[in-house]
């Protein structure tokens, strides 16, 4: 594909994620390497896994940003969790990049079926506010913080529909704190995992400028439809929950054929 229309469809898809992240607060990140491939043209899932784990980071970062300032971030719990998940995203992101190409797509498409099927499940909002770090806490943080950063490292996604579910497990913190805790998480196994991608030489820079300045147009263009779909957001939820599902089922039809 010519460099300009790669360019044009890699921020083209910057903006859908930008759009579906807003409109349904996650799952969309997890389209970033099926649309680098399928539709801009990236030839080398490792440079498409990395490049996109670079964007998440960068989106993930000016989130958190958002959720920090509206006072909604668990800083204790959210720091024990990612800085023990930031070795494990290190480790994962090395072990993929020695899996053959084809074969870590195919796994991505089972992985990507299981984060649309958890968007099906209706999302509670129970726990308690005033949560805070005690060293009962660190002791289950931690370990799933590790095993959560590795997933994330080794296919390349943000994990927020691991760590939000972790979070809230371990700690009983509500909802919205882990939707905005995670972020911290997500934000370091994006940087890491696209870290160890760089060194390798496996990040399309040009592609990643192109997605991140999409996703912040996209994001923008997001926040008027997420207000009008308020009332309906389960069920806008679940059809983009389907549209997950049937994209990870192309992606393994395609890594398969």
């Amino acid at each position: 594909m010519d460099p300009i229309l790669s360019y044009a469809a890699a921020g083209l898809s910057g903006a859908l994620i930008g759009l579906l992240l807003t409109v349904f607060g996650g799952g969309g990140s997890v389209l970033a390497t099926p649309l680098l491939l399928y539709f801009v043209g990236v030839q080398d899932p490792h440079v498409a896994i990395g490049t996109s784990a670079a964007a998440v980071a960068v989106n993930a970062a000016m989130g958190l940003g958002v959720q920090a300032r509206a006072g909604r971030v668990k800083w204790p719990c959210a720091l024990v969790f990612g800085g023990a998940g930031l070795a494990g995203s290190l480790v994962g992101a090395h072990l993929a990049q020695k899996v053959d190409g084809a074969v870590l797509i195919l796994w991505f498409a089972v992985v990507m079926a299981l984060i649309g099927a958890s968007m099906l499940f209706p999302r509670k909002d129970a726990g308690d506010p005033s949560v805070h770090l005690t060293p009962a806490l660190t002791v289950k943080l931690a370990p799933l913080g590790l095993a959560t950063g590795l997933a994330a490292g080794f296919f390349g996604i943000g994990g927020g529909f691991l760590i939000v579910p972790g979070l809230m497990a371990a700690t009983g913190m509500t909802l919205a704190h882990a939707a905005a805790s995670s972020l911290v998480s997500v934000a370091l196994f994006g940087a890491a995992t696209s870290a160890s991608y760089a060194i390798s030489g496996l990040i399309d820079w040009g592609l990643f400028a192109a997605l991140v300045a999409g996703g912040a147009g996209g994001a923008l263009a997001g926040a008027p439809m997420a207000r009008a779909l308020a009332g309906h957001a389960d069920l806008a939820r679940r059809v983009f929950a389907l549209m997950v599902i049937a994209t990870a089922a192309y992606v393994a039809w395609r890594a398969m054929t």
